[in-house]
């Protein structure tokens, strides 16, 4: 409980409802229009507002035809060519699935492409199995795992699509049926499911493209029959069986977290595979009763009409009791902390995850000397991974949302155009920036699937802008203002460039929305080489930095100012920065003003609930 003393001069609003929470706490369900048919098993593709649904399992049996639904509305859609249930599918949209396998009576291995206009036949899996978990986000990529033989074998195979033919590829850890997938390609994700020799079980496998890595991380309730929306470090699963349930919970890339539940218990339901954590779509399934459902259910992460609450909100909650989030004990009276050690003193690292799982690798040791180690936090100490990057460097940046799903890209000498996924264990080469540069700054909260990138140095300052979908970058529209070492926070679709060298130094801020740049408020220090994390453009912390004297300066951002908060403990440049949230976050290694690198670390770490207000 937070105790506010002699208010006065502030006006304080009356709500008949309160602010929601933002993100994946506030996300909650709710009813779509209803689908022309009622099914489940049924294969899936697309994402909330842009899906399809095919076959399946209805009233009087197995069932052969498609809907496509715009956000609003299900119509219908061409058959596919073999009605059949228990069907594992995938795609970017209405308009391009794919659909494997089933039982159509008998199983089969059957794939089948929709373009938006026909349903392809292509070419079967090598293992005909039904009820096995699938990634991808586009039509001519994705994996198909696990799954039974008859008359009930689980299996471990998983095999590789390539918009042709399957290959088969490594095994899950764990023989298993209705399992829940979801990712991509080379990062996906197995959650649940009924495992061999029977049982259903909360277990979590990853997969970086090429092997599967039993996680540490479980369902908090085990289940089969889910389905699924999201990536490798964002996903969302709901509903499922034994016993029905209407259950929802939300992955970060380390753990499962319960959030707001489906109105419906229902299993086999369709999904959005290609949605997002926090829009995510579910439709049709089978509830306890014999008769499968025709409903919609749609999880968003807050109403269209919902207030969100921010930063020091203070309220009368319908006219009578006072309510605030935050303030008392919040991000003004947050302090830094000493975090783990680094094993290796470095400055200008690339780094990414967050405050409980994140990484740095390479970097600068002394003035012209590189280095080279990657090392994982856990939130309390570093450990050296066994692997670093492919290529060395110093001066890249980074993103992603743990420390099993990193991207680090870019960096010097020269100028380099690199990108490399860190899996937990090694990184993987994957497509290169179209311009390659140094010394620039990335969305800190993004994912290793979806991410934006910007500013920098080549042989001069440049505004380029670009964003990763996890395959390629796209140049997409340009900083205002071109600079270099600034500082990065927010996601793909939100985020902030702050400060950084123009080539003098400069607090100047930029908002990205996930279209354009649009200048707003100031710092009130200007600053380079400084440090930065945060959730949206509309919450950040920047720290750190040159000014030109190395400083221990804070500032944090609430979507229209800046306010200066407790200092950090020890000036210095070009430390890495880690974290996702205003809220949460780290700086690590740097070049203090004692001495040319550091081992250190810094934890950030404020309150940020919601609180009853007494007035005295």
């Amino acid at each position: 409980m937070a105790t506010y003393k002699e208010i006065k001069g502030v006006t304080v609003q009356t709500r008949d409802e309160d602010p929601v929470i933002g993100g994946i706490a506030g996300a909650t369900w709710a009813s779509g229009n209803a689908i022309p048919a009622s099914g489940y098993y049924w294969g899936s593709a697309g994402t909330q507002t842009s899906n399809i649904i095919a076959g399946g399992y209805g009233p009087s049996g197995i069932i052969g035809t498609a809907f496509q639904y715009d956000g609003t509305d299900w119509t219908s859609a061409p058959s596919i060519n073999d009605a059949r249930e228990m069907i594992t599918g995938w795609g970017a949209s209405s308009t391009a699935a794919i659909i494997v396998a089933g039982d159509s009576p008998g199983f089969t291995g059957a794939t089948e492409q929709f373009d938006g206009s026909s349903w392809t036949e292509k070419n079967d899996l090598n293992t005909t199995r039904i009820q096995g978990g699938g990634a991808g986000t586009s039509y001519t990529s994705g994996i198909f795992f696990g799954g039974r033989t008859p008359p009930n074998t689980k299996k471990d195979e998983t095999e590789e699509w390539n918009g042709s033919t399957w290959t088969e590829t490594g095994d899950l850890n764990t023989a298993i049926r209705a399992v829940a997938g979801f990712g991509t390609t080379t990062a996906a994700i197995s959650a649940g499911g009924d495992a061999a020799p029977g049982g259903t079980q909360t277990g979590v496998e990853s997969w970086n493209g090429s092997a599967w890595t039993e996680l540490s991380g479980t369902l908090n309730t085990g289940r089969n029959a889910l389905a699924v929306s999201g990536t490798q470090t964002a996903g969302l699963v709901f509903g499922g069986s034994p016993p029905v349930t209407t259950k929802t919970e939300a992955w970060n890339g380390t753990t499962f977290t319960e959030v707001n539940d489906m109105a419906n218990p229902l299993y086999a339901r369709g999904g959005s595979p290609a949605g997002s954590q926090t829009a995510a779509l579910a439709s049709g399934g089978q509830p306890s009763s014999p008769s499968p459902t025709n409903f919609t259910e749609e999880f968003s992460a807050a109403p269209v009409t919902a207030a969100i609450l921010t930063e020091g909100d203070i309220f009368l909650s319908g006219g009578t009791g006072l309510k605030g989030f935050g303030k008392a004990a919040g991000i003004p009276s947050a302090t830094w902390a000493s975090g783990g050690t680094l094993n290796t003193a470095r400055r200008f690292a690339g780094a990414g995850g967050v405050q409980t799982s994140g990484i740095v690798a390479d970097g600068r040791g002394g003035p012209s000397t590189a280095t080279e180690g990657t090392e994982v936090y856990n939130g309390t100490s570093f450990t050296v991974a066994p692997n670093t990057l492919n290529t060395a460097r110093g001066y890249s940046a980074g993103f992603g949302t743990s420390s099993t799903a990193v991207i680090i890209c870019g960096g010097n000498s020269p100028a380099k155009d690199e990108t490399e996924l860190f899996d937990g264990t090694s990184f993987t080469e994957l497509n290169d920036l179209n311009t390659g540069r140094q010394q620039w700054a990335t969305a800190t909260a993004g994912s290793s699937t979806a991410g934006v990138a910007f500013g920098g140095y080549t042989t001069t300052t440049v505004n380029n802008t670009e964003t990763w979908d996890g395959t390629s970058w796209t140049e997409v529209n340009n900083l205002n203002t071109a600079r270099m070492q600034n500082i990065g926070s927010g996601t793909q679709t939100s985020a902030l460039s702050s400060c950084g060298a123009e080539p003098s130094l400069s607090n100047k801020v930029e908002k990205w929305d996930g279209t354009s740049w649009t200048e707003v408020a100031e710092t009130n220090t200007s600053r380079q080489s400084g440090a930065g994390f945060g959730s949206s453009n509309t919450q950040a912390i920047v720290c750190a930095g040159e000014t030109p004297s190395l400083t221990t300066n804070t500032e944090f951002w609430n979507g229209s100012s800046w306010t200066e908060v407790n200092n950090l403990s020890e000036a210095r440049q070009g430390a890495g920065s880690i974290g996702n949230s205003g809220v949460a976050g780290m700086i690590a290694g740097g070049d203090p003003a004692s001495a040319s690198t550091t081992t250190a670390s810094e934890e950030w770490t404020a309150d940020n609930t919601l609180s009853t207000v007494t007035v005295s």
